[in-house]
């Protein structure tokens, strides 16, 4: 009987412990404008409390082709803001963007995307010879230039990732080491700090609890 109680019991908490952590799975926040301090949002969406998705975008990466929305449709996906040049948070962020592709390499349905904030600088090649240096895989992270007014409008209306207030015009500038977690249904479900590795250790555990 003892036996019998004990293999139950243990069965009991391991069926617990599944459930727990299933139910936590489920917990993982959909975020929207509301929930942003008010200086990450452009005013014009700034209170709007649900139902908020990122935009569609349309860019241009290391290999000149076009990426849209389309080619990270039902994906997972790891958005930041760079560039090429910038000496001190950039390379830290790809570096642990780099640590993102490699955990899930195998994994076609985790995706990552980078949008350069000085495309006027990072065209085509600048951007290819980057990735190569880099170790980018290109089938697993797209690069991206494309028109300044559309990455950073990106920026403030759909992914949250800058304080500063602009118009993408010629004297906008933004800097930002935030990576946003975008899950299948274009919906933000996470912010880190791109330069933190304990930040980068919770996105990636936070991905594997979007993909179940």
């Amino acid at each position: 009987m003892f036996k019998d109680h004990l293999t139950y019991s243990l069965i009991f908490c391991i069926g617990f412990f599944f459930s727990c952590n299933n139910h936590e799975n489920k917990q993982l926040p959909v975020y929207n404008p509301v929930d942003f301090k008010p200086k990450l949002v452009d005013k014009s969406v700034r209170n709007v409390s649900e139902n908020h998705t990122v935009a569609d975008f349309s860019l241009i990466n290391q290999n000149g082709i076009n990426i849209t929305n389309k080619d990270y449709e039902n994906k997972i996906y790891v958005v930041d803001f760079f560039f090429t040049r910038c000496p001190t948070i950039c390379p830290i962020m790809t570096n642990n963007m780099l640590k993102i592709q490699d955990e899930f390499i195998n994994n076609d349905d985790i995706m990552l995307l980078s949008m350069s904030v000085t495309p006027e600088i990072d065209n085509v090649d600048v951007l290819k010879q980057y990735a190569i240096d880099k170790g980018v895989n290109d089938s697993k992270w797209n690069i991206t230039t494309g028109s300044k007014k559309h990455i950073y409008e990106l920026a403030r209306k759909s992914y949250f990732a800058v304080v500063e207030q602009g118009d993408g015009g010629l004297q906008d500038f933004i800097h930002t080491p935030n990576f946003i977690l975008i899950d299948t249904k274009k919906q933000i479900r996470g912010i880190y700090d791109g330069t933190d590795e304990n930040e980068i250790l919770r996105l990636v555990k936070d991905i594997k609890i979007l993909k179940g």
